[in-house]
């Protein structure tokens, strides 16, 4: 069976292949990721990722199609994707010193079985950062494109005093659940 991935995330795509799993193709679905008035961080996520496997299904009716969404949530308020400086500043003040949640919705798209999704949730705490703490991490840029502007897997990773849960959920795709729905639709998997 043919597994679609509707991603562009090159860290997905490296998780997926840490599990032994390479997409057949890639098709990132293009919908409006916005956050409606109200919607809370675990909804957006899941619902997300249940947008995006069925938009790229239908381009693929007879393939599975594998979509994430990560969300960085700290209570109620979810952190933007960080695209300037400006965001990032504001993302890392607000992180600094707080217990924070990252969520990740990930659905699969079956042909004739429908959505099977699943939510992981990892909560981390950051340490006191200072202003010193902020520029470094800022000079490096990797926070672009990032849920709450930080990345896990690069310099963000020495600002982390605890983590509870998937380290791999923190990156992009939960690899425990992912691997158990892919093996759930029949896909062959190790």
């Amino acid at each position: 069976m043919r597994l679609i991935l509707a991603s562009a995330s090159p860290r997905r795509l490296d998780l997926l292949e840490r599990i032994g799993v390479v997409p057949d193709s890639i098709d990132p679905a293009d919908i409006d990721e916005s956050v409606p008035k109200g919607e809370l961080p675990r909804v957006h996520a899941i619902r997300l990722a249940e947008e995006k496997a069925s938009a790229v299904e239908s381009r693929h009716p007879d393939s599975l199609v594998l979509a994430a969404d990560t969300v960085v949530a700290v209570g109620r308020r979810i952190l933007p994707k960080v695209e300037d400086e400006a965001t990032l500043r504001r993302c890392m003040a607000l992180l600094s010193g707080r217990r924070h949640r990252v969520m990740t919705g990930v659905a699969l798209a079956i042909p004739g079985g429908g959505i099977r999704s699943r939510l992981v949730e990892t909560t981390i705490a950051m340490k006191r950062l200072s202003a010193e703490e902020i520029d470094y991490y800022a000079s490096h840029g990797e926070w672009r494109g990032k849920a709450g502007g930080y990345a896990l897997q690069g310099y963000g990773e020495v600002y982390v005093r605890h983590i509870a849960g998937s380290y791999s959920n923190v990156v992009g795709l939960p690899l425990a659940e992912t691997r158990l729905l892919l093996k759930s639709a029949g896909y062959d998997i190790a």
